[in-house]
């Protein structure tokens, strides 16, 4: 499971070239979806796994996805554009990550749309040419609610404060906001210089400049089921800053970009 898994989320959450507006005959995807199943079918499985935790999140112009397996912690996200038509989407990749192993390359498929009551089925089918067939399903969980936060963002800089000191901690993040829900993902380098992911999700609400973030699932104990108070400041429309009190004293400072 785990590597049959961690290799098909690295293939399958799309990727594409956005479409700023939907046509009457295009399928309207904007919202958050919690995935209830992933059904994996080889010429060797035939298999419904439910274990995944998964939130993929469509704005207007972007797709963000980020899961985790919880029995053997991996932890796997994407960012894409995205086109639609009356029978489905079309991603193309930006970046995603799962476990140690990252990539910015183009990649496309067409994905097979069926609304329901609850969400939608969507079906990936011969991924990369094989007999490989890929079946999700997804409740949607979003709401209605607008605010200055919403879309896709990517970090530019990130450091620590504590006292008079001030240290530099960039790295790789990208977090999208969409319907009351927030998807982050980012990959950090050990001291062997190997790549690790991760992840969080869960849901946000905006008040003035104060950003609240209930995280349900993520890799680290330290965030899952946790609530956090951020300080958001906005730079126009398409850069914020946010600062995170820490327990020791210290803040944490990160500025973001819209992706457009």
């Amino acid at each position: 499971m785990k590597f049959i898994y961690a290799s098909a989320m690295l293939i399958l959450i799309a990727w594409s070239h956005v479409d700023k507006g939907h046509s009457p005959d295009s399928m309207h995807m904007p919202g958050a979806y919690n995935m209830v199943s992933v059904h994996v079918k080889t010429d060797s499985i035939d298999t419904t796994y439910t274990t995944v935790k998964q939130l993929k999140i469509y704005t207007d112009t972007y797709m963000m996805y980020a899961n985790i397996n919880p029995p053997d912690s991996i932890s796997s996200f994407g960012i894409a554009t995205y086109t639609s038509n009356a029978n489905g989407v079309t991603e193309n990749a930006i970046f995603n990550a799962s476990d140690s192993s990252t990539s910015d390359q183009p990649a496309s498929f067409q994905l097979a749309i069926e609304k329901t009551p609850k969400g939608y089925i969507q079906v990936i089918k011969n991924m990369s040419g094989q007999h490989f067939d890929l079946t999700e399903a997804y409740d949607a969980v979003g709401t209605n609610g607008k605010t200055a936060l919403d879309g896709a963002w990517k970090l530019i800089n990130r450091y620590w404060v504590k006292g008079k000191d001030t240290t530099l901690t960039m790295g790789l993040e990208y977090k999208t906001y969409y319907a009351g829900h927030v998807i982050w993902g980012h990959v950090w380098a050990d001291s062997l210089k190997k790549n690790h992911t991760g992840i969080g999700f869960g849901t946000f609400s905006l008040k003035g400049n104060k950003l609240k973030e209930s995280m349900s699932s993520s890799t680290y104990y330290e965030v899952r089921n946790k609530e956090f108070n951020i300080d958001i400041v906005m730079t126009g429309k398409d850069q914020f800053k946010q600062t995170t009190e820490n327990g020791d004293g210290s803040r944490a400072v990160e500025i973001y970009k819209r992706l457009k």
